[in-house]
């Protein structure tokens, strides 16, 4: 699969199925090599004579001054190697090149080599370099899966590029506490897909025995009462050494007011994902992120990588726990044993147990006995009170013995009094693997605040449970429509999904007949479920006629899908004078319009006609005829409108064109040839305007996908620029801004 937003053509990027996008530049022959990652091809690049070899890219690649880019790519071989981007001017003169450091030590094995620099004044195109310094002839290295483009960075992500990745150099992070801090580049094996990690790492290094810690530069704006996630990949010293990560919130002077740790319980000397949650404190101005070592000896290095301070995922939408107490990753949170010989703690080691994240929670019992776990105490939803239904959910694990849980949730008042505890009927806990166990309780009258209660008895000695992705939240139904007639849409609500399952999602007409909706990537056609909730948008739903949905679920691997279906909603068809004319991948383009004179068809054929000497009628030899064409004309009637309509049309994409039930023509999508823009009047300031579409009906597109619903934000837009002058700069209008179309991109 191509690598989104790579300004390189697939065959140079996968080096299939040749090398066409290649040529050697320095001391080098280059040939097409096997085993690669992405697709069997590879470059591969072989010394001529002992001393630096070069492979370049055979292309170069428009940039813009001043604006930072990214080029990575995966490498084997049996010298460290580097990347760099070659800056040309307007001549194809060579200004600079940007290097990565080179990979020490080197490895047969494919890891991830990358570089991060500003286009320098004058550089108008650049080019990817691959270089590695054998000391022989006839010494291979192999490159694949090269990118160059913007930089990648995670969705939402608070720190900037350079402190997520280090691929610039090392300004992001300061030594904090007895240490040295530094860029590497060792060899790490990351997934072929995964384009967020791997080329530099920041590396710590103890200066003498002793605690040690380094922290963030890069201190991003924070919003008090905001629950936020960081996380980062840890490279430890040792398993026995203690390392941790912290993330860490400031007051507008500067000044730290909270530091939440999360320490990694290391299984070896890997990469591992360290995670920590906390809610922003009264008070908050920024963030930052750290990581150390407890007791470290002098000389130990601890590294890491992929950087993140984010706002915490959603595991169900509206739950009210906190991510610290639902998933286990720091700890036990607010977790208690309030009765009983259990023990709660956090799984060790990391990745031994878990359904979200690395840890799961952990209970143990010596004795055949009843014990009772609690979590912390929370306010109910807005909205949620008596008589109205909580719904939990619980994922569960027996790894030892044999286990009885009885579900409850315990309710307070807001003086926090207790209101007592409601529960459901005990249950054994299925084995083997992990299980969902739901379970729905009314609020009692009173209620502000609940907490999740379980009574849990182990049917043997030294039972185990493991506990994980915890959730209570308001019970909605799980699939909901609603109807929007000022946009002419409908949103769909799908609730309590299950991710990575595989979602379809039909538009079903009143005589049954299904059509798949539009979602961010295409058709919802098994397409992979990321979160529990996911709202559509669908706004090629037909006008004034009843529709519902039908959603599947399919577990990979299994033969039958679950599937909900949801009642029927209508559209408000409008004024019958008027007509919607939408851009199926970018609705934002979307505009109702005022009808002049509907199309009179024509449908055009493909015919060749044979005379045939001494006949009267000739052979005709014909295709299938084509579909309608004809001149739509309609009414603009204010600037406004007029400047809407242009941006409608200004893209060139297929238009669903929907008129009123009743006026003669079912909804078409279309192709608008060569547009006609005519005065009314003679009277200048007249605002109204006549205009001729001529219109092509064309199949509906099956794989664009809906524009700008991804999950893009300014923060996302910030994060990549020092300034908001430098995103005005990087963009030619608020529509590139909108749909990350940079200037030179």
């Amino acid at each position: 699969m191509a690598i989104p937003g790579n300004f390189l053509s697939p065959t140079t990027e996968q080096v299939d199925p040749n090398t066409s996008g290649w040529k050697a530049r320095i001391n080098a022959t280059i040939g097409l090599g096997s085993g690669g990652r992405s697709g069997d091809g590879c470059l591969f690049v072989k010394s001529v004579a002992a001393g630096e070899m070069q492979a370049i890219t055979v292309s170069s690649y428009a940039v813009t001054p001043w604006t930072v880019y990214e080029a990575f790519c995966d490498a084997a071989g049996t010298v460290g190697e580097r990347i760099g981007i070659r800056w040309l001017n307007s001549s194809n003169a060579e200004i600079s090149t940007t290097w990565s450091m080179t990979t020490s030590p080197a490895s047969s094995s494919w890891h991830r080599i990358a570089v991060g620099g500003e286009a320098p004044d004058g550089a108008v195109r650049a080019q990817i370099v691959l270089s590695s310094t054998p000391a022989a002839a006839g010494v291979t290295q192999y490159y694949e899966n090269v990118y160059l483009g913007f930089p990648m960075t995670t969705v939402g992500n608070l720190f900037a590029f350079n402190t997520e990745s280090a691929e610039v150099d090392a300004s992001g992070w300061s030594n904090e506490v007895n240490c040295t801090v530094a860029r590497q580049v060792p060899p790490v094996q990351w997934a072929v897909n995964n384009y967020l990690a791997g080329g530099h790492v920041i590396a710590m290094t103890a200066t003498a025995n002793g605690n040690a810690s380094m922290r963030s530069t890069d201190r991003p704006d924070a919003t008090p009462g905001v629950e936020y996630l960081a996380h980062a990949y840890l490279n430890p010293p040792t398993t026995s050494a203690s390392t941790w990560l912290e993330l860490r919130f400031y007051d507008a002077a500067g000044t730290q007011i909270q530091a939440t740790r999360g320490t990694l319980a290391a299984p070896g000397t890997a990469w591992y994902r360290q995670r920590a949650s906390a809610v922003a404190p009264p008070g908050t101005a920024s963030c930052a992120i750290a990581v150390g070592i407890d007791g470290a000896t002098v000389g130990q290095v601890l590294r890491a990588d992929w950087v993140v301070v984010t706002a915490a995922p959603v595991l169900y939408e509206g739950s009210i726990l906190p991510y610290a107490d639902a998933s286990f990753e720091q700890g036990v949170a607010g977790w208690t044993v309030v009765s009983g010989v259990a023990t709660i703690t956090r799984s060790s080691p990391w990745g031994a147990y878990f359904f979200d994240g690395s840890y799961a929670g952990t209970i143990t019992s010596a004795t055949s006995t009843t014990s009772v776990v609690r979590s912390g105490r929370f306010p109910l939803p807005t909205g949620a009170g008596a008589g109205q239904n909580m719904r939990t959910m619980l994922l569960v694990q027996v790894t030892a013995g044999g286990w009885t849980l009885v579900n409850g949730v315990r309710w307070y008042d807001a003086t926090n009094t207790d209101l007592g505890v409601t529960t459901v009927s005990p249950d054994p806990v299925p084995t083997p693997d992990w299980w969902f166990l739901t379970a729905d309780f009314t609020i009692p009258a009173n209620a502000t605040q609940a907490a999740i209660e379980y009574t849990l008895t182990a049917t043997a000695p030294n039972s185990v449970l493991r506990i994980d992705k915890i959730g209570m939240w308001q019970s909605l139904p799980a699939a909901s429509v609603t109807a929007n007639n000022d946009t002419a849409s409908i949103t769909l609500t799908l609730r309590e999904l299950v991710a990575g399952q595989l979602l379809t999602v039909y538009r079903v007409l009143p005589d049954g007949s299904r059509t798949l909706v539009r979602g961010p990537s295409g058709l919802y056609f098994q397409t992979p479920i990321t979160a529990d909730t996911v709202v559509i948008e669908d706004y090629e739903a037909p006008l004034g006629v009843a529709v519902s949905y039908y959603a599947e679920m399919l577990t990979v691997g299994a033969q039958f899908p679950d599937s909900r279906t949801t009642g029927s909603v209508t559209l408000a068809p409008g004024d019958r004078n008027e007509c919607w004319l939408k851009d199926p991948g970018q609705p934002q383009r979307n505009l109702k319009v005022l009808v002049a004179k509907a199309p009179d068809w024509q449908r055009s054929i493909e015919q060749a006609e044979m005379r045939v000497r001494g006949r009267r009628n000739s052979v005709i030899l014909s295709d299938v005829r084509g579909g309608l064409e004809g001149d739509l004309q309609i009414w603009t009637r204010s600037d406004d409108e007029r400047d809407a309509l242009h941006w409608l049309l200004d893209s060139g994409n297929v238009l669903l064109w929907q008129a009123v039930p009743g006026m003669g023509i079912a909804d078409l999508y279309v192709a608008v040839g060569q547009i006609t823009e005519a005065r009314v009047s003679g009277y200048a300031p007249e605002p109204w305007r006549a205009w001729t579409l001529p219109l092509r009906q064309v199949d509906m597109p099956t794989t664009t996908g809906v524009a700008g619903s991804a999950g893009r934000t300014w923060q996302d837009v910030l994060t990549q620029f020092p300034t908001w002058q430098a995103v005005l700069d990087a963009y030619a209008t608020w529509e590139d801004v909108l749909f990350d179309r940079r200037i030179g991109g």
